[in-house]
């Protein structure tokens, strides 16, 4: 075994990730570059896009901005690092900014998991209950919704993160692309199977009741969109619906592969491939998987941009 002393905050882990174990590196480093480049422009300019205009300081787009500051940190805590341990052929990480990085990209993740489920409870008060919607979705309420988010997922991250710190490794090269709990855990010199089978429990809490709170708001949804007299009222409300699950989807599809399944179906190539998806892929495709089918945001971008930027017609 490769001793290593992991005991002092000057000591490093090497990352191994995607990027060297691919058969094709450079055209990968190009395509994490354009995802990179379009998560800053796309996330940039939608949260430029609801901060300037007014007309969208509704409940809805308040989460919306939320989602976008999340997905914009997320991937910022990681890609760049990758990209430049790639240009410098330098992988290494420091003891200190392991912890950092796994507390950051643990609380951003569990904040998005949140505030999905606040996300879709929105949408079934907004269709289920439009009378109500500005009693039940008042200010006051939707700050408090996105502060949950942000407080539960720190205070959850934290604990991850000095619990699993304090274990001492006997290895410093992690074949992930990040740090993580799962793939970290490989490399401990102890016993830890009382901590994995703790860290499965509490993923299955934290992302199971949420994931079932979303089934349900969008079970109430279909009931009542299949009851709409207006056709042009269920399209509008299908639309903004089908966003929010495809979001839902690959969110969630993805932190149930890391968290939930038992490491036997893990492999590090796996665990790479879904890594980047949910660290990079993922914020890149949010924003424009909410803004392209959406006429009211793509109304705001001509206002915010102007009209010769923009086409005046769109495609849905």
């Amino acid at each position: 075994m490769e001793l290593w002393n992991s005991s002092t905050w000057g000591s490093s882990f090497i990352l191994v990730g995607i990027l060297n174990d691919s058969g094709a590196p450079d055209l990968l480093c190009a395509t994490i570059t354009f995802l990179y480049i379009l998560a800053l422009a796309s996330n940039g300019l939608l949260l430029l896009v609801i901060t300037v205009d007014v007309r969208l300081h509704v409940p809805m787009y308040l989460l919306l901005r939320q989602l976008s500051l999340m997905d914009l940190l997320f991937t910022s805590v990681v890609t760049p690092k990758t990209l430049l341990d790639y240009l410098r052929r330098e992988n290494s990480i420091s003891f200190g900014g392991c912890a950092l990085q796994m507390f950051l990209a643990l609380t951003l993740g569990g904040a998005e998991d949140l505030l999905l489920a606040f996300m879709a409870y929105d949408r079934y008060v907004a269709i289920c209950h439009p009378l109500n919607y500005m009693i039940f979705m008042r200010p006051r309420v939707c700050w408090l919704m996105v502060a949950t988010s942000w407080i539960l997922a720190s205070l959850s991250a934290l604990g991850y993160t000095v619990y699993t710190m304090h274990y001492p490794y006997c290895k410093a090269h992690i074949k992930h692309l990040l740090c993580e709990i799962p793939p970290l855990l490989k490399l401990t010199c102890t016993d830890i199977s009382r901590y994995e089978l703790m860290v499965y429990v509490m993923g299955v809490i934290f992302l199971i009741p949420p994931l079932a709170a979303i089934l349900a708001s969008y079970t109430l949804i279909l009931f009542t969109v299949l009851h709409m007299p207006s056709n042009e009222g269920k399209k509008k409300a299908l639309v903004t619906c089908s966003s929010h699950l495809t979001v839902v989807g690959m969110f969630y599809g993805a932190a149930t592969f890391m968290y939930v399944l038992p490491s036997s179906f893990h492999s590090p190539k796996q665990d790479n491939v879904i890594s980047v998806f949910y660290t990079i892929v993922t914020p890149a495709l949010n924003p424009l998987i909410y803004s392209l089918r959406n006429k009211e945001i793509m109304g705001a971008l001509r206002r915010v941009l102007g009209k010769h930027l923009l086409p005046t017609h769109s495609a849905f």
